[in-house]
């Protein structure tokens, strides 16, 4: 539990302090001096009596009361060091730097288990083992550097890990991005990322809390307590942007399902995220540029007006916008002629907006101003200007300086001049701005904002789902995967239609069910996990001659216990599926169906159970979006029906945890209609 001791203490200790500043000891302890820490400072060092400066006492038995303990030393003097200070000094925060712990070996886990059990039973915090500290307004607990400025709007950071930590922090100085906060968790013993997420959910105040989370997560050891701490929070105004590394498709080897396969730890984090609002980011660079993203006024749109004095970074960002669903909307009529009347002879106004190299800083003024009152279906206004030897750099930052603040859209500034104006940048960013040095890296941080959704609704639809019925078919059926009969049963009490499908065993009754289904046809066996890939299925049959000979040759195929007859269907190929993650629930999957899964790749995840929003932004999401609403002439698919399903499905699943994976594959769609041709159901009791 995070508490006042570590957040404002009003002394704190280091053990293992010392006089050379290349040890953690040291490096923590100037930093706290050099930060200005206002409170009682205490050092023990069973060597010197001095350590720079301060007086030192040899063991903490020597110590008076203390509110907070920093400890660099060895892993194996760490418990007995703590239960001192714990028992007799009354201290109800530490931070283990020490390394040597459950990251290292057994006898490390249990040493790391003894803290944990002498911190939690005194009531305390314990940050660590494995850190590199803590930063808050009150001190600068952390053995790195350089230490970052903090400012009380910047930004809020947890990090699972500490040399990562002081990688992205590196990452954000270039770009004038400053911190409130730095929390490093390192093995996250007692306390983890999502504590950390709590302790800001529970203490938000608007106006006053930093509105900007960042995370740099390894392990989620409790994503319920993620989730709804971090949606929370974003409802309440906040903004969070994340990485999580560490996702492996270990678990995929033992899946038997192409859901199984696609459906990795991975996606269960992608999936979490969405439904709880956080910007997901694939490196440092890109976590940092969110992040200065998010100190711009909110842009509330996906149209944007881009100004610039060179083509080829404006090229290079629009590619980056639009590849991401952003919209660079042409300018044309008046708007167009009266922006070329404002720029030199050779300017383009079409957007980007060009003013070409000899622009002035009386020019730029002028089109920012109209693209920011004259241009209603803009959003927002990006702004490239790097130094080119025809303008007074310092001009231009503080033409843009005054614009950010008052132009009603945010105005982005990319300022790549970052070495033959380093000087003009530092005043700028000094003035209390960011900057984006890559046109690239912001065009690709602004689609990860633009198409993460806002935090999901916390309920479950339950209309017209059977829920008595799905647990009867659950109970009943035995483990393994469920027979065609009980997958009918079990979509038809969810209402989730599926086509008519018919089971058989001999040619007779092949003959007689035929007349039934009529043709065309598909048949498929029945047994084997992967049909295609044993030969068993065939589409299209148009004749009875052609059924039986078909038939024949599937019986004769390993481990078949029958033929599955099912009248053809046209329209497009969907899929849906669905795998069980442990501790995350149910991962729900979607995209086009058939040999497209595999061969495109291009599947949207959510986390049961899903909102009808959800589960339209996930259908949104999806690359081959175009195709689903209709293109070239081709008929699309009924979203709204698209959409019910896969809501109708995770309530389903929300109520047969038993389901460990389910594949719906295909499902043919078409304007008027959606229908489960395929599908296979695993249950583990």
């Amino acid at each position: 539990m995070i508490n006042h001791s570590l957040l404002n203490p009003s002394s704190i200790a280091i053990v293992g302090a010392s006089n050379n500043l290349r040890k953690p000891g040291g490096r923590i302890l100037r930093n706290l001096l050099d930060g200005g820490y206002a409170g009682k400072l205490y050092v023990v060092n069973p060597k010197d009596e001095q350590v720079q400066g301060l007086p030192a006492v040899k063991d903490v038995a020597d110590l008076p009361d203390v509110d907070l303990a920093i400890l660099a030393i060895a892993a194996t003097l760490c418990p007995s060091v703590v239960r001192i200070l714990a028992e007799q000094k009354k201290t109800r925060a530490f931070i283990v730097l020490s390394a040597g712990f459950s990251e290292d070996s057994e006898e490390g886990r249990k040493l790391e288990n003894e803290l944990v059990t002498i911190v939690s039973q005194t009531g305390g915090c314990l940050i660590g083992p494995n850190c590199i500290g803590v930063i808050t307004p009150a001190y600068n607990g952390v053995f790195i550097t350089p230490v970052p400025r903090l400012s009380a709007r910047g930004c809020d950071f947890a990090s699972g890990s500490g040399a990562t930590a002081v990688f992205i922090i590196e990452s954000s100085l270039p770009k004038g991005l400053t911190f409130s906060s730095v929390f490093s968790v390192g093995n996250s013993a007692h306390t983890g990322i999502e504590d950390i997420v709590e302790y800001w959910d529970n203490t938000y105040a608007a106006g006053i809390s930093s509105p900007i989370k960042l995370l740099y997560v390894e392990n989620i050891k409790d994503p319920d307590k993620l989730l709804r701490h971090a949606s929370s929070l974003i409802r309440k105004g906040c903004r969070i942007a994340a990485i999580k590394a560490g996702t492996t498709e270990a678990g995929s080897r033992a899946a038997t399902s192409h859901t199984g396969a696609m459906a990795s730890a991975d996606s269960a984090v992608e999936a979490l995220f969405r439904k709880a609002g956080i910007v997901r980011c694939s490196g440092r660079e890109e976590l940092t540029t969110v992040a200065s993203v998010y100190t711009h006024k909110p842009i509330r749109g996906k149209n944007i007006a881009i100004i610039t004095h060179a083509g080829g970074p404006a090229v290079m960002l629009t590619d980056a916008l639009s590849a991401g669903g952003l919209n660079i909307p042409r300018i044309t009529g008046k708007d167009r002629e009266n922006l070329l009347a404002m720029m030199n002879p050779g300017a383009s106004a079409d957007n980007p907006v060009d003013l070409i190299a000899t622009a002035t800083s009386e020019q730029l003024d002028r089109v920012i101003e109209y693209a920011d009152k004259q241009l209603p279906g803009i959003d927002s206004i990006i702004v490239i200007f790097g130094s080119n030897g025809m303008n007074d750099i310092r001009e231009i930052y503080e033409l843009l300086h005054r614009k950010i603040l008052s132009c009603n859209k945010p105005v982005l500034p990319i300022l790549p001049s970052v070495t033959s104006s380093r000087d003009d940048l530092e005043y700028f960013m000094g003035l209390g701005h960011v900057n984006f040095p890559d046109e690239v890296v912001l065009g690709r941080a602004l689609t990860r904002i633009a198409n993460t959704p806002y935090p999901a609704e916390e309920k479950v639809q339950f209309d017209d789902v059977n829920l008595p019925l799905i647990r009867e078919i659950i109970d009943k059926a035995q483990a393994g995967y469920l027979e065609p009969e009980q997958i009918q049963h079990l979509l038809k009490a969810a209402g989730i239609p599926m086509v008519k499908e018919e089971v058989v065993a001999s040619v007779r009754e092949a003959k007689r069910k035929a007349a039934v289904i009529g043709f065309p046809m598909a048949i498929k066996v029945v047994g084997p996990v992967h049909k295609s890939d044993v030969g068993g299925v065939t589409l299209n049959i148009k004749s009875e001659t052609h059924l039986i000979a078909e038939y024949k040759r599937m019986m004769k195929i390993k481990d078949v216990k029958g033929v599955l007859m099912q009248r053809m269907l046209e329209g497009t190929e969907l899929f849906i599926g669905a795998t069980y993650e442990p501790r995350f629930g149910h991962v729900i999957l979607c995209g086009l169906g058939g040999i497209f899964v595999e061969v495109l790749g291009d599947i949207s995840s959510g986390l049961a159970p899903l909102t009808f929003d959800e589960a339209r932004s996930m259908i949104r999401s999806l690359r081959v979006y175009r195709i689903i609403q209709g293109t070239r002439g081709k008929p699309g698919v009924n979203e709204k029906i698209f959409t019910e399903i896969i809501v109708r499905l995770s309530s389903l699943l929300r109520f047969a945890t038993e389901i460990k994976e389910m594949d719906l594959n295909p499902l043919i769609g078409n304007p008027l209609e959606i229908t489960v041709v395929d599908a296979r159901i695993r249950v583990e009791k």
